[in-house]
């Protein structure tokens, strides 16, 4: 199997790679930065709940005018506690829109990137802002060939702005440019209608629904559960 993707990918040259929930456990600290406002609040709901009506959200608003990440977290915020029946206060706002900082890392992503240096130039294409992103990536520690977030594009994936401002900015052959992720919605239906290909890291292997993505269909080229056993695969 792992000879077999090699031969696939053989010519491949960059990997272009999603942040949040491929690199950064997103769900997981999605969860941890709105489970105690809501319950706080009085509404004890389960994380599947919460994170599709975050899902929900947060898609509506990235389809809209741009906003800063900060602001679309804000928003999606009063989305859900609209929905719920309160308005949240400053405290609760300024804690959910700053929490992308302390998302964690999942365990395999810093050694599994350190081992596709070895092959590849690595780009990221993330939804995130800057400001964002440099916090994560203090927890990934990796320099990047190029970083390319929604605040430069001024718009947010599935817009296939985002992998136009990307492909400009890396001046290299769709050819020789995988696309990693795991969300469907946002990465693979857009990364598959610009004739990239695709390798899906699907982090909710096992696990009911869609989690904080929208429903989407696509047919990766190879499906991996982490990033770790796709670098294994390549290398």
């Amino acid at each position: 199997m792992e000879s077999e993707i090699a031969a696939k990918f053989a010519g491949k040259t960059v990997l272009t790679i999603d942040v949040y929930g491929t690199l950064i456990d997103w769900e997981r600290g999605i969860c941890d930065a709105l489970g105690p406002i809501l319950r706080n609040r009085g509404h004890s709901i389960g994380d599947d709940d919460m994170l599709e009506r975050y899902a929900w959200h947060e898609s509506a608003l990235e389809a809209g005018p741009y906003m800063t990440y900060r602001e679309i977290l804000e928003e999606s915020l009063r989305h859900i506690a609209g929905d719920l029946g309160f308005e949240p206060n400053e405290v609760e706002l300024d804690a959910f829109s700053h929490s992308v900082g302390d998302w964690p890392v999942f365990p395999d992503s810093h050694d599994a990137l350190v081992a596709l240096q070895r092959r590849f130039r690595l780009a990221v294409i993330t939804n995130g802002d800057d400001e964002f992103f440099a916090l994560s990536n203090k927890r990934l520690g990796i320099e990047f060939d190029h970083v390319i977030t929604a605040q430069q594009a001024r718009s947010y994936k599935p817009s296939l702005n985002n992998f136009h401002v990307a492909l400009g900015r890396i001046e290299t052959p769709r050819s020789q440019i995988l696309h990693v992720a795991q969300s469907l919605f946002h990465d693979h239906v857009p990364a598959q209608a610009l004739g990239l290909q695709t390798v899906w890291i699907n982090r909710r292997v096992g696990k009911p629904g869609f989690g904080a993505v929208p429903k989407a269909n696509a047919i990766p080229d190879a499906e991996f559960p982490d990033m770790r056993s796709f670098a294994l695969a390549m290398l």
